[in-house]
């Protein structure tokens, strides 16, 4: 989502914030700005669309102040504009805010009527006249922000900074991260770890309900009854995350071809292949003993979870319940402190995963964690971080993450089944040595497969409609693929249980509705091919991702075949992944889209 970054120096700022904000574009935004205090008043640069659009302001307008504010804007109240973009100034008060506040209509129409107007859309100036109000009334800038604090309702992350104060910068915490950094007689902020990456690796992270008074040589942090906290000081990893493209085009391209290594990885964290066996884990709960495990997250996440209760309940028998976060926050699950919950989140952050998480927590569970970011908050809230080991993923459509968040959850079911006596010695060697073969698989899709899809992707790329079908572990393949590549080439696309179609989507079936269907051939292919007999009889153009046997097998009439190599069932979903990225990535391409940041979407979902 959006991104904050704040800096108390003793030399000008705005270039060092411009640049930390573009290793938070991954996130996603529509405007970017800055303000310093220049000769005690404020400046600021702002500018729609892209940093470069603001660095070229920068050019033409320096700012030389040195301490300073930075944002990319996410827009939810208020369009994409330069108007509504950060900080937000407002009598001697700039602001950069992420995060939504709840209340702001309300305090909006307090402010309106004391004679406060207000000229952006967005709910983030109601923050900045509430302050400016509590000046005016005599209030020091510390108990401003903080007595205005008090009065918001929703998630935000805040940097606030005062005309004629060039040693502070207030930060707040409610839901969204917001970290600080240690430097010599300099300080920072920012959203996470990556944009304080180049000035240290000396993190401490704000936790929710906290806000801090950044000065150049020091941080006090409170709670907001305004009581002193103190919280830990620790290295931080963000130094692993200045990555480039490399060689490649775009950083999704980039990530896809990473995937055999970091599955490895992976894999490898939670099996032993010496020794063909599941690792033992230290973990808070006993898969022998649970009785029920739910699962939740939001997204590609959420379609990596779906995978795995297939793999969880039949591999190790165990029951899985598992719901879209945004949804299971709300319902009211009835749960039992004596059933475990995994959370799954490539940034740790996501909003919904988070509020989940926490009822889990109020009931009375124990809580797991698959997450990219050790340091985040899932991950701190959680009784045990299960990492995904993807390393740093900026493209905004996730591919080496899904992966290795499959790889997770294959190699815990595994290790439920072990715990749970439903499978045998044999059988566990059996799994592990087909799970250790995942990445020469996918080294293999990725090298022989790359000219083919790229082909077929320019020929999609003509269509406006696409269906995905896939029965069992494929099934949520066909939810990932149509996800992906309505995300970053805006086709529309819809992923399907082929035993659905008769359910009402082939309705939809003509000579102009490509259909690509996941059949690897398993027990259930001929169900499969069924189903794409009923498409070929509409006239739908078929795309069929299949192995070698089963492409042996099949008599329906393609518009265009892929072949995987034959394997075992269990790595399908994992290795079947990329063909599918692979072809939403290159139809992108072929159709211009900004494939790494396509529109309206972001990284970290940050914000119900």
């Amino acid at each position: 989502m959006c991104g904050i970054v704040g800096i108390v120096s003793h030399s000008p700022v705005a270039p060092l914030i411009v640049d930390a904000l573009k290793r938070l574009e991954y996130r996603g935004y529509d405007s970017a700005g800055v303000a310093t205090i220049e000769h005690g008043a404020l400046a600021r640069r702002r500018a729609e669309g892209k940093l470069v659009n603001l660095e070229n302001r920068l050019k033409a307008e320096p700012l030389d102040g040195t301490i300073g504010i930075g944002h990319t804007r996410w827009a939810t109240h208020g369009v994409p504009n330069e108007t509504n973009a950060h900080p937000h100034f407002s009598d001697g008060v700039a602001i950069v805010h992420n995060g939504i506040i709840e209340n702001f209509a309300e305090l909006r129409t307090e402010l309106e009527r004391d004679g406060y107007t207000f000229s952006s859309q967005t709910d983030t100036e109601v923050v900045a006249h509430l302050i400016s109000r509590e000046l005016k009334s005599g209030a020091t800038p510390v108990e401003a922000a903080h007595n205005t604090l008090k009065r918001l309702q929703g998630a935000f992350a805040l940097a606030i900074m005062f005309k004629g104060d060039e040693d502070m910068i207030v930060g707040a915490r409610n839901g969204p991260p917001l970290a600080v950094g240690h430097g010599e007689g300099e300080m920072f902020l920012g959203s996470d770890a990556i944009a304080l990456a180049p000035f240290t690796n000396s993190i401490t992270y704000l936790e929710d309900g906290d806000w801090a008074v950044v000065r150049h040589n020091n941080i006090a942090i409170f709670d907001m009854d305004g009581n002193k906290v103190e919280r830990k000081r620790q290295k931080s990893i963000g130094t692993a995350y200045l990555v480039d493209k490399g060689n490649h085009r775009h950083f999704m391209e980039k990530e896809i071809h990473e995937q055999p290594e970091v599955i490895s990885h992976t894999l490898a964290h939670y099996l032993d292949f010496t020794k063909s066996a599941a690792k033992p884990l230290d973990l808070p709960f006993d898969f022998a003993r649970i009785e029920r495990l739910a699962i939740s997250a939001c997204g590609t996440a959420y379609l990596a979870g779906l995978i795995g209760k297939y793999w969880f309940e039949r591999y190790a028998r165990l029951p899985v319940d598992i719901d879209i976060a945004s949804e299971f926050r709300y319902r009211e699950m009835p749960l039992s402190a004596n059933d475990a919950a995994l959370f799954i989140s490539q940034s740790g952050e996501t909003a919904d995963t988070l509020a989940s998480l926490r009822y889990c927590r109020s009931q009375g569970m124990t809580i797991g964690a698959v997450v990219n970011t050790r340091e985040s908050t899932i991950a701190r809230e959680a009784d045990v971080t299960l990492p995904l080991l993807a390393g740093p993923e900026i493209g905004v459509a996730s591919t080496k993450a899904f992966t290795c968040q499959l790889s997770v959850m294959a190699s815990l079911a595994v290790r439920a089944a072990v715990a749970r006596g439903t499978v045998s010695a044999e059988e566990e060697k059996a799994l592990v040595r087909a799970l250790s073969e995942t990445p020469r698989y996918a080294n293999q899709v990725l090298k022989t497969l790359d000219g083919q899809i790229e082909t077929l992707a320019r020929d999609l790329a003509h269509y406006r409609h696409v269906l995905y079908l896939g029965r069992d572990t494929s099934y949520p393949l066909a939810l990932e693929g149509a996800l992906k590549l309505k995300e970053i080439s805006y086709i529309h696309a819809e992923g399907y249980a082929a035993g659905e179609l008769k359910h009402g989507p082939i309705a939809l079936i003509d000579e102009n509705m490509p259909v690509i269907v996941i059949a690897p051939h398993d027990r259930i292919f001929e169900k499969t091919v069924s189903n794409m007999q009923e498409v070929a009889a509409r006239g739908g153009k078929i795309i069929l991702i299949t192995d070698a046997k089963g492409a042996a097998q099949s008599t329906v009439k393609t518009m265009r075949t892929i072949v995987l190599p034959d394997m075992p069932e269990i790595i399908t979903p994992i290795v079947y992944a990329l063909p599918i990225q692979m072809l939403a990535y290159f139809t992108a391409v072929f159709m211009g889209t900004d494939v790494d940041q396509p529109r309206n979407l972001a990284k970290s979902v940050t914000v119900e």
